[in-house]
């Protein structure tokens, strides 16, 4: 046990928390998974780790690193349950957060609602000062002022206070002035600046994720530091990591200090899986689909990339509605979530018409079929009366499933309403979830250019392959991937992510005005202030640095990315720049203008220690043929006859490599279930990926 060393993965979901412990001396896995708790999310972290040492006994102190996915911050933005916040901000500018872009996201709706900022009107404070686009000292801070504001703001009892100051990032003086005074006189409050959360153009976007930042910083840090303190008693001696929104991972201390970077932390894990197996197999175009217990996440990976935003809303008032939420503007995997999971309830409309979910019955009380109190029918309770699951081996059989619940409460809220049987409404709430994530999923691959036909699915989460077949059937995929531990997927999905650090810097010029030595000098500076960061992690490895432009033409109000490679900025020509930019443009838009001057906005690093080895292992399975492999048999629903049929039941962890079979059939392991229909075959590959091909009618 010595000799030996592992990582850990954890994922807290809505519903349950996932752990994978991986043996890196033999590539073995151990996972566990047990529900998640919303009250206090260490409380499940130290539940599931005692659980894997009932299997692995003594591994703790032997764990190099565990890397950390959380729900907690986004949590606590939907739910308002961050600290008390206030906003420091330029005289003229203390309605930014409620003036936001003044655009309505529903132009026909009169009643349409506005999220209401964190920060209350009350709380946020306006000093004089002014500094002008170009960084000149316009009209200078006033100490005192600031003194008696941040006087003021202790006395109404704030944890937490954000600065955001006009155009504080092309020079950040006021608001260092303005740290160094709450340095002095309020030592203990909790403080995030624009200049070091975000120092980029756009007011309104720059001053909304600085308070949000502000908003979270004091309950992520009371609970990374509870986190890791009950690790340490726990004998945990090695590295604990947090996964970040872009996809790479980060340190605590840096996660404590911009917790807005770690809003989608678990969600972009099992699309850096997915991004991983893809690379794996060469697939061209992979679309990625983790449903989970509570909200369905999917990405199109390209060329072996998952595409990066700069920009993402969090609290919408109307959920699936771009420009009903509060803008954050980090760098986030390009993940489209809708709410669609297992625990998603089933209810009749106003019209009297069958609708599933956003509304969650999540971990508590959960799906009726959880039998905790829960009332009301969820994609989960349809699932196990279609015959879909078993319910004495979910989760392995640790947590038995009341059919009979589940009947009851699908009978009395869908079917009694719908005037049809109890299959009927069952197989109504799974195709109608179906049909949703068909919907949003050719709507996401369609935007990003891509084509549902020739797309991939790889399938995780615990519901992921359940419904994997039926999302298939409706966009047209051909194939469909399952690989080994795909319930646990993101918590897997660690393991493949690199530690990185995105920084960005916004300073406007013209191309022909720019000057290539000061923008090296800016590029540097990135650099150095992102090496300190990952240096947090990792103090050995050599730090490799990509380098982004953001350009746009002059007078235009959105940006192209222009990625280019990390030589010297002064060793680039103006005319190669003007070219490479023109390229871009043209295929993203299919037109440029080469007469209409363009302009550098914001320069972007990112950061990241070489690529870490992962590797799943071979299987080591002894058995000779499929029959060995067969469980029995189980009437489920067929999606295409529409009535149940004899399903042959697989066990997953007897499958061989080379192992082949046809639908119908369901293959089944601890934390999720493959679902076959008769129109597919499956194939099995030396590590245990599970592919399904549909065959064309």
């Amino acid at each position: 046990m010595n000799n030996e060393s592992y990582r850990l993965g954890c994922d807290i979901g809505g519903t349950f928390t996932d752990f994978v412990l991986v043996n890196d001396e033999t590539g073995e896995f151990q996972i566990n998974k047990c529900l998640t708790t919303p009250a206090d999310p260490s409380d499940a972290v130290e539940e599931g780790i005692r659980g894997l040492l009932e299997r692995v006994p003594g591994f703790i102190p032997n764990i190099d690193e565990i890397i950390h996915g959380t729900t907690l911050v986004i949590n606590a933005i939907i739910e308002r349950k961050g600290s008390k916040t206030a906003l420091i901000t330029t005289r003229g500018f203390r309605d930014v957060l409620e003036l936001g872009r003044e655009i309505r996201y529903d132009a026909y709706d009169i009643f349409a609602e506005y999220p209401e900022p964190l920060v209350p009107r009350s709380l946020r404070r306006e000093v004089n000062e002014r500094i002008s686009a170009d960084g000149r000292v316009l009209v200078k801070l006033n100490s005192a002022e600031v003194a008696n504001v941040l006087s003021e703001l202790c006395d109404a009892g704030i944890e937490s206070l954000a600065v955001c100051l006009i155009n504080s990032y092309e020079n950040p003086a006021h608001e260092i002035e303005i740290k160094e005074i709450v340095k002095q006189n309020a030592p203990e409050l909790s403080l995030s600046t624009s200049y070091e959360v975000l120092p980029q153009i756009r007011e309104y976007e720059r001053s909304c994720t600085t308070a949000t930042n502000a908003y979270v910083k004091p309950i992520t840090a009371k609970y990374l530091a509870k986190l890791s303190a009950r690790l340490e008693a726990l004998g945990f001696k090695g590295k604990l990591f947090i996964m970040l929104s872009s996809g790479g991972i980060t340190s605590v201390e840096t996660a404590r200090e911009y917790p807005v970077r770690i809003i989608e932390s678990g969600p972009t894990a099992a699309v850096i899986a997915s991004q991983h197996y893809g690379k794996m197999f060469q697939i061209k175009d992979m679309f990625c689909f983790d449903m989970g217990g509570t909200t369905a996440k999917s990405c199109l990976i390209q060329k072996g990339q998952a595409g990066l935003v700069s920009t993402f809303e969090v609290g919408r008032v109307q959920r699936f509605k771009k420009g009903s939420g509060l803008p954050i503007q980090v760098p986030v995997v390009d993940l489209m979530e809708i709410g669609a999971g297992g625990g998603s309830i089933a209810h009749m409309s106003k019209m009297g018409l069958l609708q599933v979910g956003p509304e969650s019955a999540g971990a508590d009380p959960g799906p009726a079929c959880y039998a905790r109190g829960g009332q009301n029918p969820t994609v989960t309770d349809a699932d196990l009366v279609l015959g879909y699951l078993d319910p004495n081996y979910f989760l392995g059989g640790t947590m038995p499933l009341d059919k009979s619940s589940a009947e009851k409460a699908i009978e009395e809220k869908v079917a009694r309403p719908l005037e049809t049987g109890v299959t009927a409404a069952a197989f109504g709430i799974h195709d109608l979830i179906n049909e949703t994530m068909a919907a949003a999923a050719k709507t996401h691959i369609a935007e990003k250019g891509g084509n549902p036909n020739i797309v991939t699915i790889s399938a995780f989460g615990g519901a992921g392959p359940v419904h994997a077949y039926g999302l298939a059937k409706k966009i047209g995929a051909p194939r469909i991937l399952v690989p080994p531990l795909a319930g646990v997927g993101s918590a897997l999905g660690f393991f493949t992510a690199p530690v990185a650090f995105d920084l960005i810097r916004s300073h406007r010029k013209t191309l022909e005005d720019a000057d290539f030595n000061q923008i090296e000098q800016l590029f540097k500076a990135l650099e150095t202030e992102s090496a300190a960061i990952l240096e947090q992690a990792d103090k050995d490895q050599k730090i490799i640095f990509e380098r982004t432009l953001m350009m746009r033409f002059v007078g235009q109000g959105a940006e192209t990315d222009l990625h280019i490679d990390a030589r010297p900025f002064d060793q680039w020509k103006k005319a190669r720049i003007r070219e490479r930019f023109d390229d871009v443009y043209q295929k993203l838009y299919g037109r440029t203008y080469p007469e209409t001057p363009v302009e550098f906005v914001t320069f972007k690093v990112r950061a990241s220690l070489p690529e870490r080895p992962f590797r799943i292992p071979s299987l080591q399975n002894t058995a000779k043929s499929i029959e060995d492999c067969v469980k029995g048999e189980r009437r489920a629903f067929s999606l295409t006859q529409k009535e149940y049929i004899p399903f042959t039941v697989f066990d997953r962890f007897k499958l061989f490599p080379g192992a082949s079979l046809k639908g119908p059939a369901i293959i089944e392991e601890k934390e999720s279930t493959i679902i076959i229909g008769e129109d597919a075959k499956v194939s099995v590959d030396e590590h245990g990926f599970v592919w399904i091909d549909l065959i064309s009618e």
